[in-house]
């Protein structure tokens, strides 16, 4: 972890330290001021909604990585491994410690719904390329509410920020893509899930200061996982204009695939 280059695993330490010391990329640069100024600002009068995302931020919780490329493969496929080794010693780091990836940005603006297929594209080269086989517990069928993303055998919750929102300021970049990936245990080890009261109490302040930050409701799309009639895939990236939004989940997941030891040529 935190050795030099942009894709490697940082600290929060290590990425401040490179930041400003002008040893990361612009867009880099530009992602962790973004990134810390949103989640440690106000709008609205109102501080970011997710208090334990905030909390994580001021106690330098969370891990990073940089990507170069939204389509590369092998630079999707250094994700993974990134990804894998975050979940090799995120328990180690902190009970908080979230994985959160930047994504260098395009070359031209691209639309909400070039922000939509590029995730799941992400995703699905992620899913095709995983070491370890799909979860015997988790559906392979996204319509199922007990669905949710997995890789290197762990299931995960990832939530994007992106360029595209204009109203939804909580889910708003002004760079490009990020994916921050929380796995499934670090909401159960904060006793936060849908299935306990401090999980209810969690989500309706969050909501409650969702609606002040954002100046709306909160999206209709907003759920829990396990919850009959709630998705999770559509909280991903949480659409700004439906009509630019997949009305299926786009990835195809199989409990069998090759599982290629090397990289893409």
């Amino acid at each position: 972890m935190n050795e030099p280059g942009i894709q490697s695993l940082m600290d929060q330490e290590t990425l401040d330290r490179r930041v400003r010391a002008g040893d990361a990329p612009a867009w880099v640069a530009g992602h962790w001021e973004s990134f810390r100024e949103g989640l440690l600002g106000e709008r609205n009068g109102s501080p970011f909604p997710c208090f334990f995302g905030v909390e994580s931020v001021q106690q330098g919780e969370p891990l990073y990585t940089a990507v170069p490329s939204m389509s590369d493969a092998d630079a999707l496929l250094t994700l993974r491994d990134r990804i894998l080794e975050y979940l090799e010693v995120y328990e180690d780091h902190s009970d908080r410690a979230s994985l959160v990836t930047f994504f260098k940005p395009p070359e031209r603006p691209l639309s909400e719904r070039e922000y939509h297929e590029t995730l799941w594209h992400v995703l699905q080269t992620l899913h095709l390329h995983d070491p370890e086989p799909w979860p015997a517990d988790i559906p392979t069928d996204p319509d199922d509410p007990y669905w949710e993303f997995c890789l290197g055998g762990e299931p995960m919750f990832p939530t994007c920020r992106a360029p595209f929102y204009e109203v939804r300021k909580s889910r708003y970049c002004p760079v490009g893509l990020e994916i921050t990936f929380q796995p499934r245990a670090l909401f159960e080890d904060l006793d936060v899930t849908a299935d306990t009261e401090a999980g209810q109490r969690a989500r309706d302040v969050i909501q409650d200061r969702l609606e002040e930050y954002d100046g709306t409701c909160p999206h209709a799309d907003l759920g829990d996982w396990g919850v009959e009639g709630d998705r999770e895939w559509p909280q991903y990236m949480l659409s700004e204009d439906e009509t630019q939004a997949p009305s299926t989940c786009p990835i195809t997941v199989t409990r069998t695939h090759p599982k290629p030891a090397a990289r893409l040529p």
